[in-house]
């Protein structure tokens, strides 16, 4: 079991990694508030010869199943660049958030808008690096918060070998019981890739994505270490600073 956390240090994802004593590292390749193509990291050849594993999280504002086209377009981009950048890397993903659209009427065109992102890229012989499709806590017209939901994305997607993200914050925050978690959503997508275990600053079916450290949070910390314990996936923390290492002992003691 690989087990690490979200770089707050950009400039060293890997010291930053080795300080914690994470196997595994999340990290940007671009502000993730920015539709700015990725530049080569300075320290690309030491991120690539590190032991530690990395996984990229791609940049907020991308959402693919959007049916309006000048935010479609450019996160359609922003995915396969940010793809790009997280292969020259050696990551083994690339976390997207599921997305939104407006309204019921136009959830049906909004999973069809994940299909194109990976039929297009069929095209051009595919992503360089698995796309991890991450569940989202809030929105009633979400592409990934609700599981009924995830279902309709993985018949549109899962055969284009999508692979998930499943967060603990966003699951409990949009609703689902993180008890049995794991078996219902392999049920849907028939797989985990990484796991974001976050608790939360609020309360179940809140609809809101604030993360806590798990001493702080409104989740069980043993519900959280059954989810790193059953779902046989690299586990990252994405909690707050100042909590992380506590947070990162707690698993240690608690997951065998």
């Amino acid at each position: 079991m690989r087990i690490g956390a979200h770089v707050r240090m950009d400039s060293d994802p890997i010291g930053f990694g080795e300080k914690l004593g994470a196997d595994v590292i999340q990290m940007f390749v671009v502000d993730p508030q920015s539709w700015d193509k990725p530049a080569p990291h300075p320290r690309a050849e030491e991120i690539k010869a590190s032991d530690i594993d990395l996984v990229v999280h791609s940049s907020y504002q991308i959402n693919v199943a959007s049916l309006n086209n000048r935010l479609r377009m450019p996160s359609r981009n922003a995915v396969a660049q940010q793809a790009e950048a997280a292969a020259e890397l050696g990551a083994f993903g690339l976390v997207v958030h599921g997305g939104h659209v407006r309204s019921d009427e136009e959830m049906a065109e909004g999973f069809v808008n994940w299909r194109k992102l990976f039929e297009r890229q069929a095209d051009k012989g595919g992503f360089p690096v698995p796309i991890l499709i991450e569940n989202t806590a809030g929105g009633n017209h979400a592409m990934a918060r609700h599981f009924d939901n995830i279902g309709r994305l993985w018949d549109a997607v899962g055969d284009f070998g999508a692979g998930f993200c499943l967060d603990t914050c966003h699951a409990w925050a949009g609703g689902e019981e993180l008890v049995g978690i794991v078996e219902r959503i392999k049920q849907i997508t028939g797989r985990i890739d990484l796991v974001h275990l976050n608790s939360s600053r609020d309360a179940f079916d809140s609809g809101a994505d604030r993360h806590a450290n798990f001493a702080d949070g409104t989740i069980d910390p043993q519900l959280l270490a059954e989810v790193c314990r059953t779902a046989g996936a690299p586990v990252i923390l994405e909690t707050p600073a100042e909590g992380v290492a506590d947070d990162l002992a707690y698993l240690r003691e608690h997951v065998g």
